[in-house]
């Protein structure tokens, strides 16, 4: 039997694994942080062996409530990654019992999407005539920090996915949503690309996603702490980024994440800013409604506590760009468990659906576009 993580955002320590019925694991943390949660690795064993897979440090993870109800992601080909069933978190140890149909499997906290799919969702994109792709600095690590400009309209939307890598359900809601955008054939894609320029980062943490990190860069910095004052030493991502929506400015910012806990897709506004107004609230809810009308899989009764206004974490992305260009803008969140509303006992939250829900958003955003 041999485990391995040693590939594009591997992620797991061997402790024992000698015996096939008592396999012990670690998740490693994030570089110089106390995150950790993704994990993503390949077992090598003979085929119908049956497998205890047991992360021992799972209950010191970063958000141990994210256990309760979960089911691992399991894959023989890299492209087809289904839910195991006998997943089970006692508190302190996550347990995956598995029976392998072929001599190797992968397992993963959610589906990957890996670098190499990233970098030819950039190629492909910028075959469109009305797309150009920018690097706008580099990474830690040296990784192009890249920018989908697309279309020549008035007003400026903003779409950055994957600040924390490990949520990486939020690059394939971005793929959904260029292959609509990019549909010539789609009279609401025509509509908004003659109204807006869109501005989209498909991966703000590139050197944490191929590191296997959950929640920080290379740094071990939690890009979305880094929006009031980032910088070149700790967090070019966010310091480029900022810089060029200051060059081109801002009218909607939508940031796409992932919640270990809450199985439903939800936003997060920026109701605790000073700034925010009663007509962003009636943009927030055209948005809301929008999106309701036009996706089963969005609700809006459950999120996140609605802070007071004038307490607004100003070091968040939402906030700080809905502050500072007197904007809409939303967090969108999305389960790595299951949408509790519309469960799927096969893949529970998946690669697809959250495509599906990349291509339902465009929907809210023309509606937005229009009462501007």
């Amino acid at each position: 039997m041999k485990i391995s993580d040693n590939f594009d955002s591997g992620n797991i320590r061997v402790v024992d694994c000698s015996n096939a019925e008592d396999i012990r694991l670690e998740i490693k943390h994030d570089n110089e942080s106390e995150f950790f949660q993704w994990f993503h690795f390949r077992v090598q064993a003979p085929k119908d062996t049956k497998l205890k897979l047991q992360i021992t440090n799972a209950g010191k993870s970063a958000y141990t409530p994210g256990w309760e109800g979960y089911k691992a992601c399991a894959s023989y080909d890299r492209e087809d990654w289904f839910r195991v069933d006998e997943t089970s978190f006692d508190g302190e140890v996550l347990t995956i019992d598995f029976q392998n149909d072929f001599n190797t499997v992968y397992f993963a906290y959610f589906a990957p999407y890996s670098h190499e799919r990233h970098l030819d969702l950039l190629s492909l994109s910028q075959l469109d005539s009305r797309c150009e792709l920018e690097s706008l600095g580099e990474t830690l690590d040296g990784r192009d920090i890249s920018l989908l400009k697309i279309g020549n309209g008035p007003k400026k939307v903003w779409m950055t996915a994957r600040q924390h890598p490990g949520e990486s359900m939020a690059e394939w809601f971005v793929e959904g949503f260029l292959e609509r955008l990019f549909d010539s054939a789609d009279s609401l894609s025509t509509k908004l690309l003659e109204k807006a320029t869109f501005y989209v980062v498909p991966n703000m943490n590139p050197d944490g996603s191929s590191r296997g990190h959950l929640r920080t860069n290379a740094a071990g910095v939690n890009l979305n702490r880094e929006w009031q004052t980032p910088s070149v030493e700790k967090s070019p991502e966010v310091f480029f980024v900022r810089a060029k929506m200051d060059e081109v400015g801002v009218d909607m910012f939508l940031d796409i994440h992932g919640d270990e806990n809450l199985p439903y897709n939800f936003v997060a506004g920026s109701e605790g800013n000073l700034s925010y107004t009663k007509e962003i609230e009636e943009l927030e809810n055209t948005f809301k409604d929008a999106y309701l009308n036009a996706c089963p899989d969005f609700q809006t009764k459950f999120g996140y506590d609605i802070d007071a206004k004038g307490e607004g974490n100003m070091t968040v992305a939402t906030n700080a760009i809905g502050d500072r260009f007197n904007c809409l803008a939303y967090t969108l969140e999305m389960p790595f468990k299951d949408n509790a509303d519309l469960p799927c006992s096969i893949y529970g939250w998946s690669p697809r659906r959250s495509q599906n829900l990349g291509r339902d958003i465009l929907n809210p955003i023309y509606a937005v576009l229009n009462s501007l």
